[in-house]
């Protein structure tokens, strides 16, 4: 691996068997994570997010297999792991996930501290008064007020903006080297939203943490993300820094994305909606997957599955607007309005 490459996913192929059928979950995804960076996963529903970066910790459900690929950390092959303890080395120690609803990420029959303290206790190693001590420091490191006391109280004692951090001080306990934010704001209101991601950009720059988040909305990221790969059934279909995904964006999906913002809507109009559905991925996808529901598609759209055009050297699309031969597509003018802001030009 490049020296400053942490994780790289590499051709990653992901299936699962559902009654007899087989659903192409993660269709031969290629990735590269950076040490100390802060990377978004963006997409809709349903479009793989979290099975992608959940193999990287042994998370699948029992019906999920790497049917091909590599997960390279460390000089390590994760997609080769096939037991529980050969999992158990990565699992929280090196790679730590934040889940999207605390109450069931958290055990309502044990007080905060003890669920803690599990993780103090199995993975830095401490025992005894050494290890309350690391457990009552870890509720203070997450901006919780009075954690000798709170320490003591069950889940249901704290609101959901508490629950959330607790939840990301048992991350922290275990000392990870990335950790796997997955829609950590998705149940909590938009004040406690910016809390909760700039304590979690607090903690990355003061532990040298490498952050990934999981989200299906880029207006959450825009401040927190150095990098985003935005994701449509089961492939990354665009990935660039968060200026070039947000004032250059190549990808009709991305576009699509974009155009569904609240934040870019205009009074008495109706807010832009993608039409359509994703693909069955129970089925062979041919051509670009989002074809069906772009307007601006081609007809080769339809037929054979983009490559990558590299935009820049930190920007890469798959779609073949980017093709030199491709007619000229301006893209919508929710995108274009943002592209000024962005200070560039589509050239």
């Amino acid at each position: 691996m490049k020296d400053n490459v942490i994780l790289s996913f590499e051709d990653l192929d992901i299936r699962f068997t559902l009654r007899g059928q087989v659903l192409n979950a993660i269709r031969g995804i290629s990735l590269d994570v950076y040490k100390g960076e802060s990377l978004a996963i963006v997409g809709e529903s349903g479009s793989g997010k979290s099975v992608f970066t959940k193999s990287a910790m042994g998370l699948l459900d029992a019906n999920g297999t790497i049917a091909g690929g590599h997960i390279w950390y460390d000089d390590k092959d994760l997609a080769t792991f096939k037991t529980e303890k050969e999992w158990l080395t990565i699992r929280g120690k090196e790679i730590a996930m934040v889940m999207q609803d605390p109450m069931t990420s958290l055990n309502p029959l044990k007080t905060v501290g003890a669920q803690i303290l599990e993780a103090v206790e199995l993975h830095q190693h401490l025992h005894g008064p050494e290890a309350k001590a690391a457990a009552v420091q870890a509720l203070a490191d997450v901006g919780i007020a009075d954690p000798e006391n709170r320490y003591k109280q069950y889940p249901h004692e704290f609101s959901g903006g508490m629950r959330q951090r607790v939840v990301i001080a048992i991350a922290m306990a275990c000392r990870p080297k990335i950790l796997i934010c997955d829609e950590p704001t998705t149940a909590l209101d938009v004040t406690i939203q910016a809390q909760i991601l700039d304590l979690i950009r607090t903690l990355q720059k003061k532990l040298d943490l490498t952050t990934i988040y999981i989200t299906h909305d880029l207006g959450v990221v825009a401040n927190v993300a150095d990098r985003i790969a935005v994701m449509y059934a089961g492939d990354i279909v665009e990935v660039g820094t968060c200026d070039e995904v947000f004032y250059d964006p190549r990808h009709p999906y991305t576009w699509a994305l974009l155009s569904s913002l609240p934040q870019l809507g205009v009074k008495g109009q109706a807010l832009y909606s993608i039409q359509g559905t994703p693909p069955n991925l129970f089925h062979e996808v041919k051509g670009d997957a989002f074809a069906p529901r772009n307007p601006r598609a081609l007809k080769i759209d339809f037929i054979k599955r983009p490559p990558y055009f590299d935009v820049s050297p930190t920007h890469k699309a798959r779609t073949w607007l980017l093709d030199p031969r491709a007619p000229k597509v301006e893209p919508p003018e929710h995108i274009r309005k943002l592209r000024e802001r962005g200070g560039g030009s589509y050239a």
